[in-house]
């Protein structure tokens, strides 16, 4: 169990963040009151927290509005007291079986047999030492066997601002000869109960006459819609056909998120249906059910749960009345600071794109570029390759083999070889192709986390067209940009083994297309060599030079970074070099930023993803989380992203003018979550990334440029591997969970 000291320990961390929140104007909400939705805390905040738990709830009260209501599964033991657990089986949700391994039951509920450790076995004192677990394989477990099992007295006395309890299996106990109804009555005249909800017509109706609906609001619970109400004998789809029948013992309904808006086998959204309409027309409040950031959901919303929760609640048409999460911080945040918004920019951190809005369609593509453009980046990127007859292109990368099908194209397949230069793995190198071969090629959309099955829009997987680098700049000059970012890589091996100058090749570019002297957008030149820059600096361009710091590190000394500033404008650097972790936990927060931005040196980012796999755990799975710590904790000035629309969005929303944000809008406490990993299970001390020196930086200038070679397949040629490589080129930058990637992999996780 979690001692005092450390609940004292949590609560003082948490202390700065605790501010009042604000409220959006109530005449702006498409509410049945009028009023803004309110946030569910399902178990409090089980998405982190084991459902149910203490700190659970406290996390909730802290992190979420300020009316935030807190949610109960209510089950009942054997000595007639409520208690909290999100599932009927204890087995799924505590350490039950290491306390009694013999005291597994099967029953009979609600007609189906089921089996394992049920509450009803036990008295309140018998389970005084069971621990709550996580039962979902998706999040952490470092904090199960910690916290004891909540009684719903002991929720109360947390005083939450409302108390929802959820009666799933009163039919069940009452055949055990417990009654719910006897809890419900005897929990009302000790504690204000706001709702009360049951898939049980049944139960509802004999509790309706007791409640006065004014102070405890009965809400009918739908399921799945041809799953059985086990009191009427009809499935939950004909009871949606009788909402006026609802009406006459319930104020509200609280359906799962798919009534509202279906969603297709491939995971993409259907048009919206009528329920709420429905529910408004037979005077029945609505509220949502089953939002999880951790899960899958369509692909419309890019891996953005903030933008899941702004269709339900923010659009022309409707809002429901309240939302059910795991993560209550994310509707917090949704509703208070990302709904009614206009295009005003609070937060002044640029948005620079990767390859386009590669999150969305493949990286480099016109979709791509198009795609950042509406999402109104500040920054669209080209990285730019040469191909065997001198044409400046954008691509991902030098290699082929990431980001097109050449491996399913037989004419080209065979071109393979080994370049130890730039990559240790055989490759099918862009300059051993021409522009025209490379036209023929299909895109392929990246997927970093394929492992994790968490793929990227695959409708549009191989869709969109290359562009040639005139290409990009023509089409960027007219846009609404602050500039253009031209990404050079290799250039000392192209220069010196393919006989191509690719500095000057993009110089002549720009004058091509005007952007020396014809044009207001900025050019910034990113390059992971310095004699890239220094080469670019003796032009006298008026360019901006970025240098790339590939590798993490915790510091940087002041020779290195004098180093820097004597040809470089701005540093790009990985997440990692700010934030590092440790079994993707955040354990410092380092001064490397500071000592940059010292140097008057301008500070951006790598590499920003949605997908919650792709962030620490103290970010609570939410990449709107993820980058207000890193804008107002680390102060960089830039964010390097995949997906663009999310960070825009971020930039957007209202409570970055407010001079007193609320907690959802504060940056992470660095080490809150690795505090209150018990002593036994904390992760093991990690090796010191390197720090930046001036040895790190220095280099030779570029080489001569050398005679082109043949371009007939390079050198070193072998065959391909019989099996292409799998779809996707980027690599997680978070160090995940043995046990989350076995997991993910035998398809563990609730879909």
């Amino acid at each position: 169990m979690l001692g005092f000291h450390s609940l004292l320990l949590f609560l003082i961390l948490l202390a700065p963040v605790l501010v009042t929140a604000q409220r959006s104007n109530s005449s702006q909400w498409l509410t049945s009151s009028g009023n803004a939705p309110i946030v569910i805390a399902k178990g409090g905040f089980s998405g982190q927290f084991p459902d149910s738990s203490f700190m659970s709830y406290q996390l909730a009260l802290n992190t979420s509005l300020p009316d935030t209501v807190l949610w109960c599964d209510v089950h009942l033991t054997k000595d007639g007291n409520g208690i909290c657990l999100p599932n009927i089986l204890l087995n799924n949700s505590t350490d039950i079986t290491s306390f009694y391994p013999k005291v597994k039951k099967t029953y009979l509920v609600n007609g189906v047999a089921m089996e394992g450790w049920f509450s009803k076995d036990f008295t309140l004192n018998d389970l005084v030492n069971v621990s709550l677990t996580q039962g979902i394989y998706s999040r952490s477990e470092k904090f199960d066997s910690i916290y004891a099992i909540l009684a719903v007295s002991d929720v109360a006395k947390l005083k939450p601002p409302g108390i929802w309890l959820n009666i799933q299996y009163a039919m069940f106990y009452a055949q055990q000869n417990l009654s719910m109804i006897s809890f419900l009555s005897s929990a009302s005249r000790t504690s204000v109960i706001n709702y009360v909800s049951s898939p049980e017509v049944g139960f509802l109706r004999s509790v309706a006459s007791t409640f006065n609906r004014n102070n405890t609001k009965l809400v009918f619970r739908f399921l799945e819609s041809d799953a059985i109400e086990p009191s009427t004998n009809q499935s939950y789809a004909s009871l949606l056909k009788n909402l006026t029948f609802i009406k006459t013992f319930a104020s509200g309904i609280l359906v799962p998120k798919y009534y509202i808006w279906p969603v297709s086998p491939t995971l993409y959204l259907e048009p919206h249906t009528s329920v709420v309409t429905d529910a408004r027309k037979a005077g029945l409040e609505i509220y949502a059910s089953e939002f999880a950031n951790d899960v899958h959901f369509p692909y419309n919303y890019s891996y953005d749960p903030i933008a899941e929760y702004l269709s339900f609640i923010d659009n022309t048409e409707f809002s429901v009345d309240g939302v059910l999460s795991d993560f209550p911080i994310t509707p917090s945040a949704a509703i208070d600071c990302f709904s009614h918004t206009n295009e005003t920019t609070y937060g002044q951190v640029l948005v620079i794109s990767n390859n386009g809005a590669s999150g969305v369609y493949p990286g480099c593509t016109d979709l791509s570029y198009i795609q950042a453009v509406d999402d109104r980046a500040d920054i669209i990127d080209c990285n730019v390759q040469v191909t065997s007859d001198q044409v400046p292109i954008c691509l991902s990368s030098i290699d082929l083999l990431s980001g097109t099908t050449v491996a399913q194209v037989p004419p080209f397949s065979s071109r393979t070889s080994t370049v130890p230069k730039i990559q240790t793995d055989a490759g099918i190198f862009t300059f051993n192709f021409t522009w025209d071969e490379i036209q023929k090629l299909s895109p392929e959309i990246s997927n970093p986390l394929y492992n994790f099955r968490l793929l990227r829009n695959p409708a549009y997987k191989n869709a969109g067209k290359f562009w040639s680098l005139s290409k990009f700049l023509n089409y960027a000059k007219d846009k609404s940009l602050v500039g253009v970012m031209l990404k050079i890589e290799n250039a000392a091996y192209l220069a010196s083994q393919q006989g191509i100058d690719v500095v000057d090749i993009v110089i002549t570019a720009l004058n091509d297309a005007g952007y020396n002297n014809q044009t207001g957008l900025q050019v910034f030149i990113q390059s992971n060599e310095r004699a890239v820059l220094v080469r670019f600096k003796q032009k006298q361009l008026k360019h901006k030079l970025v240098y790339v710091v590939d590798e993490q590190i915790r510091d940087a000394t002041k020779e290195a970074i004098d180093d820097i500033q004597s040809f470089a404008d701005a540093v790009v650097i990985n997440k990692q070099s700010i934030y590092p972790t440790n079994l993707a936990f955040i354990i410092e927060q380092t001064n490397v930023v500071q000592k940059l931005k010292s140097a008057n040196l301008t500070v951006y980012a790598y590499l920003f993803r949605n997908e919650y796999v792709s962030q620490a755990w103290d970010f609570l799975s939410d990449p709107t989380v993820e980058l207000n710590t890193f804008v107002q904790g680390a102060q960089i000035d830039g964010v390097i992203t995949d997906f663009p629309k999310t960070a825009v969005a971020y930039k957007k929303n209202k409570c970055l003018s407010s001079n007193n944000p609320p907690s959802y809008m504060k940056p992470v406490q660095v080490g809150n979550l690795l505090r209150l990993i018990p002593p036994f299970a904390e992760p093991p001390a990690e090796a010191p990334n390197p720090v930046l020196t001036d040895a790190d930086v220095t280099e030779p200038p570029l080489p001569p440029v050398s005679a082109r070679p043949g371009t007939n397949g390079g050198t070193g040629n072998t065959p391909l591997a019989p099996v292409p490589p799998p779809p996707g080129n980027g690599q997680t930058h978070r160090e995940v969970p043995i046990f989350l990637s076995l997991a993910l992999m035998l398809g563990s996780l609730f879909i």
